[in-house]
């Protein structure tokens, strides 16, 4: 996967799948009932990694991505994080500067040693040829979740904060670069070969608000990163950016972009392929149906990113429902091309 980093184009692409690891896979469900809870599974290196490396073995894919979730850099920031059943990350919110003074001072280093851990078993068990994917959220969207609560229908709490107290937003902001770059460098430390930047709600943010919340902290990560590992690939994410995604790529510096599945084909092909490395960018939702349809819209993707360095990806996670076979038969339409 690191190849199209170096300007190669490969045929057939690269393809790795945001949230292979996960729900729809029986074996996973077997390991997270042994954990416990879900937090107790991203802490615990020993099934975190089997979980890291069931869909590389089940259907061969070019790169892993540590199991983990974004939530595990509040936690070590001193914030209550919980995960309910059928309801989601439950935290207790932080909702202005005073607040923040319930946070420790910089994130506890033990607390992201069990994920190190967990990115060195995975490299040490994964095939040489496999990339290694590590990861954290992006400020503005880890900062949605430690000031609604949890996850929030329209972010509006976070949103109202920043555009009520910047100042003592952009605090909680500069909290959360610092502990990411730490979280990142380590995971790079342990062995990861590429880094990914998700952030899931910059699409509820546009103007100068994606500008200075969405841009600008992800730049710093990039360029703190970038100092200490400077030949370690970085893929932003910016879920929903639309027409702010070349500027996201301008202004972040990021390695690669990777599309959801409203990004238009010409877009991807014309004006970001020229800049960075296009990720993406097949429907969820047209992989869980399969068919026809699910073949056709993978070669098409695949026609229109030909001749241009592409990693094969999803626009979002797999969904839980999606049955295995359509995942296997979406790995072997990308083997073989467009032919």
């Amino acid at each position: 996967m690191l190849a199209p980093f170096a300007g190669q184009v490969l045929a057939p692409p690269p393809i790795w799948l945001m949230r292979q690891a996960g729900r729809h896979l029986p074996e996973y469900h077997e390991v997270r009932a042994k954990a416990g809870s879900f937090l107790d599974l991203c802490y615990t290196p020993e099934l975190a990694a089997e979980v890291t490396l069931q869909p590389v073995r089940r259907y061969g894919l070019d790169a892993a991505i540590v199991f983990s979730d974004i939530l595990v850099v509040p936690h070590a920031l001193g914030q209550k994080v919980a995960f309910v059943e059928g309801h989601g990350p439950r935290l207790d919110p932080i909702r202005s500067q005073r607040e923040l003074g319930r946070l420790k001072p910089s994130a506890t280093r033990p607390t992201f040693e069990r994920i190190f851990e967990t990115v060195a078993n995975v490299r040490q068990r994964l095939p040489n040829d496999t990339s290694l994917i590590g990861f954290c959220g992006a400020p503005w969207t880890v900062a949605t979740y430690m000031v609604s609560g949890g996850k929030s229908a329209d972010q509006s709490e976070a949103i109202a904060w920043a555009g009520t107290d910047p100042a003592g937003f952009a605090r909680l902001m500069d909290r959360l670069v610092d502990a990411s770059v730490e979280y990142l460098s380590g995971q790079v430390t342990a062995g990861a070969d590429v880094l990914q930047v998700f952030d899931t709600w910059a699409g509820r943010l546009s103007g100068s608000a994606f500008q200075r919340w969405v841009c600008g902290p992800t730049k710093a990560i990039v360029t703190r990163v970038r100092e200490r590992h400077p030949e370690v690939p970085i893929i932003g994410f910016p879920l929903g950016a639309g027409g702010e995604l070349g500027r996201y790529v301008d202004d972040t510096g990021v390695d690669g972009v990777s599309c959801d599945a409203g990004t238009s084909l010409d877009v991807m092909a014309g004006e970001l392929a020229g800049r960075v490395v296009v990720q993406g960018n097949l429907d969820p939702h047209m992989l869980a149906e399969g068919g026809p349809e699910m073949e056709r819209q993978t070669r098409t993707i695949l026609e229109a990113m030909s001749g241009r360095p592409f990693i094969f990806n999803l626009g979002h996670g797999i969904l839980p429902h999606t049955p295995r076979e359509n995942v296997a038969r979406l790995v072997k339409l990308v083997r073989e091309g467009t032919h």
